[in-house]
């Protein structure tokens, strides 16, 4: 409560004293009340147990009332504070379906969710976040019905979609398939929309039983189809904002300005290092550079630099709320909407080669064991000798390129040392236990007019390999520094998997012959990474690493520092992309304050809040972010395979349901084949083991199965792909024949 969203620095004296009350009640106050132990307490009786102070019991009632309000707690009719589901309550996020019915997602982790039918909605939509009551209990056939009974918050107040308009009105068609109500246009509210045009709508009146959702057009995109204007629809969609307000980019103007000389004093002068900058060819904001020698010990000495952008980007600032609202730079293919403006991101702060820069440098000596014996943080100032790109390292490390060798002769023998130190590196990290899942990237390449002319699988060489590694000990370095000093800071966790989910795995793993070894209460990642080793080039590779991922958590920001379990590194945090990640740059201004004295105790508890907004706000910008970038990639797919229905090709069954198979292309192209439209068997979906078994054939088809598949419909408004899987390349074409069309009713998802 006492941070707000645009000036997330400033309370007042009341919000001051909540903010001493508030930090971690909220766990602590739910942890009791949800436990099965709990008997309904009268709110006195909990101000009492949680010692709360006489002068702060107006404000933890209030605190209380919130809570009911967000659905968090009941009240009995006696006025005693209990769980939602001691009272048959069902609390959590509504996922609606297309056809009008949907799901309620539980707060409490990995229980069921609540089936809704459509009659029983009552309004809500999509996101919402609802109380519903349980109307039919669970068996061991059916997941448990229930009704939507209030909905706590609207999630979406803002809907993209094509408009549709005759004389007098118009509704506006979602694009999200899963909300499922047309809205409403007043002819008043069209503001210059016409019909096909892609629209944003402001919601004004919610759905109620039998009336749809009404709004207003608050943009008009462009008319559907245009690829600018899909690619707009899906950033609008995202809440992504594009351009930057007048005033801040005035500010990135002043900032903008030569390094003063008192500056360049006061740093350390590493400009006569041989340092230098490797990227992808089409990057333009440099954050990361690196220094690499060998010393007469044996062991390696690596310099880390990266772009001090807080030197640019001051607390309380234009750009630092501007930063931390956006919390993260997006890249939807050819089109990035930077967390800073060009200034700063491919400008000033950019380390550009030739150019001094300022630079927070992390220096490690490392043994050839991998171990970091020594290290030191320092402000610096450097001038990069070289501007590198991941070919081209590749090229000399990987295939010896003559040109390229005498082109960069000054930096060729640091890239051989740079790939012994990265070797060594990955080493350790798998001793450790590290999880390296090897999915496939789509590289997605367009035209200089716009236009998809391939789409690849992105190489992952050694010199992505060396960058990885080196910004990951970094990473691991300055979290446990910070960690032992007790300073308030933003970490990168990764938490343990939940033992409901790790005993799935080890049901799925078992049919193929593999166990996890140890106890699944608390598993160790070295257990999945032995079955990852394991299982390297068999068949079986793609459906147990594909599962095994599904049943991790999502990484994320945190105060906390619980530790990376995919790393397996118990420190954890990202310190080398202040440029495009908010979180770095917050560490950044501690890291800063830190070497320069100027963290006292009145700034510790600021930085307390402070951390705890910046973990928030962009693990959730994050995750918009992520689905934004994954929506454009989807967008160019289909448009790329448009042209392509009726032509054929081989592909791996990439994940099964109970609608279907989604089959994945060699380029990454993903379709979906329905199992209402494979003729030769009805098939059954067994969910404990992931497969498709045909019911009178006994044909089964799992994740990772090679087969044929022939492309019969492309969506591009949807972003939907067809297949129709033609015969498992195991048997053969020759199957293909005996199979004749018997249609069954429509599966849906």
């Amino acid at each position: 409560k006492s941070l707000n969203k645009e000036n997330y620095d400033i309370t007042s004296e009341n919000e001051k004293n909540d903010t001493l009350m508030l930090p971690g009640l909220k766990e602590r106050l739910l942890g009791l009340i949800n436990d099965p132990a709990y008997t309904p307490l009268k709110k006195e009786e909990l101000a009492l147990i949680f010692d709360i102070h006489p002068t702060e019991i107006p404000m933890f009632y209030n605190f209380l009332e919130e809570l009911e309000e967000d659905g968090y707690i009941g009240k009995t009719k006696k006025g005693k504070i209990a769980s939602p589901k001691s009272m048959g309550y069902f609390v959590g996020k509504f996922v609606a379906h297309r056809k009008g019915f949907g799901f309620v997602e539980s707060d409490e982790e990995y229980i069921q969710d609540l089936f809704i039918p459509a009659a029983d909605v009552n309004g809500a939509m999509h996101n919402d976040r609802v109380v519903a009551e349980i109307t039919k209990p669970a068996t061991d056939e059916r997941r448990a019905e229930g009704a939507i009974i209030k909905v706590l918050e609207r999630e979406i107040t803002k809907v993209v979609g094509e408009f549709q308009s005759n004389k007098t009105f118009g509704f506006v068609i979602a694009d999200e398939k899963k909300f499922n109500q047309d809205i409403y246009i007043p002819k008043k509210y069209f503001s210059g929309a016409k019909d096909g045009d892609k629209v944003v709508v402001q919601i004004t009146v919610w759905p109620q039983a039998g009336r749809k959702p009404e709004g207003k057009i608050i943009e008009v995109l462009g008319p559907k189809g245009e690829k600018e204007v899909e690619i707009l629809s899906i950033i609008r969609a995202h809440g992504l904002p594009e351009e930057f307000p007048k005033k801040v980019l005035e500010e990135a103007q002043k900032v903008a300005v030569p390094i003063p000389q008192e500056e360049i004093d006061r740093r350390l002068d590493i400009r006569d290092l041989n340092i230098f900058t490797i990227d992808g060819e089409d990057a333009k904001d440099l954050d990361d550079a690196i220094s690499i020698e060998r010393l007469s010990n044996g062991n390696f000495k690596l310099g880390v630099h990266i772009a001090d952008v807080t030197h640019y980007v001051h607390e309380k600032s234009k750009l630092d709320k501007e930063a931390l609202k956006r919390a993260t730079s997006v890249y939807l293919v050819d089109t990035v909407i930077p967390m800073l403006p060009k200034t700063l991101s491919n400008g000033v702060c950019s380390l550009n080669p030739h150019e001094d820069k300022l630079t927070l440098s992390v220096f490690m000596e490392i043994d050839r064991k991998g171990n970091v014996k020594q290290y030191d943080i320092k402000e610096t100032i450097i001038n990069s000798k070289a501007r590198m790109t991941y070919t081209e390292v590749s090229d000399i490390l990987e295939h010896d390129d003559e040109e390229l060798k005498a082109k960069y002769s000054n930096v060729v023998e640091e890239f051989k040392t740079a790939e012994v130190l990265a070797k060594i590196l990955m080493e350790r990290r798998s001793r450790r236990g590290a999880i390296d899942f090897d999915f496939p990237e789509a590289k997605i390449i367009l035209t200089p007019e716009g236009k998809v002319s391939d789409i690849k699988e992105y190489e992952r060489r050694i010199s992505n390999r060396i960058i990885e590694e080196f910004m990951l000990i970094t990473n691991e370095t300055v979290a446990e520094h910070y960690f032992w000093l007790n300073i308030p800071f933003v970490y990168r966790i990764h938490e343990t998997p939940s033992p409901e989910k790790m005993q799935e795995l080890g049901k799925f793993v078992s049919t193929f012959g593999y166990t996890i070894k140890g106890d699944l209460e608390e598993v160790h990642p070295k257990s999945l990474q032995s079955i990852i080793s394991a299982i390297k080039g068999k068949r079986e590779e793609e459906a147990i690493s594909t599962i095994m991922l599904r049943s991790l958590k999502q990484a994320r920001y945190s105060p906390e520092c619980s530790g990376h379990f995919g790393l397996a590194a118990q420190y954890y945090s990202h310190f080398t992309s202040p440029i495009r990640r908010y979180p770095d740059l917050q560490i950044h201004r501690i890291m800063k304050e830190h070497l320069n004295n100027k963290i006292n105790k009145k700034r510790q508890e600021q930085l307390v809040n402070i951390v705890d907004y910046a973990s928030t706000q962009s693990s959730e910008r994050e995750r918009a972010a992520d689905l934004a970038e994954r929506d454009v990639k989807d967008y160019y797919k289909a448009v790329y395979m448009e042209d392509k229905v009726g032509e054929e090709f081989d592909g791996v069954v990439s994940s099964v349901t109970s609608f279907g198979m989604f089959i994945e292309l060699p380029n990454t192209v993903e379709g979906l084949s329905r199992l209402a439209n494979m003729g030769d068997d009805y098939y059954i979906y067994d969910e404990m083991t992931y497969t498709i078994i045909g019911e009178r054939t006994r044909k089964t088809y799992r994740i990772g199965d090679p087969v044929r598949i022939k492309v019969t419909n492309v969506n591009v408004d949807l972003r939907e792909i067809d297949f129709k899987i033609l015969y498992k390349l195991e048997d053969g074409p020759q199957n293909e024949g005996e199979q004749q069309e018997q249609p069954f009713d429509d599966i849906e998802e």
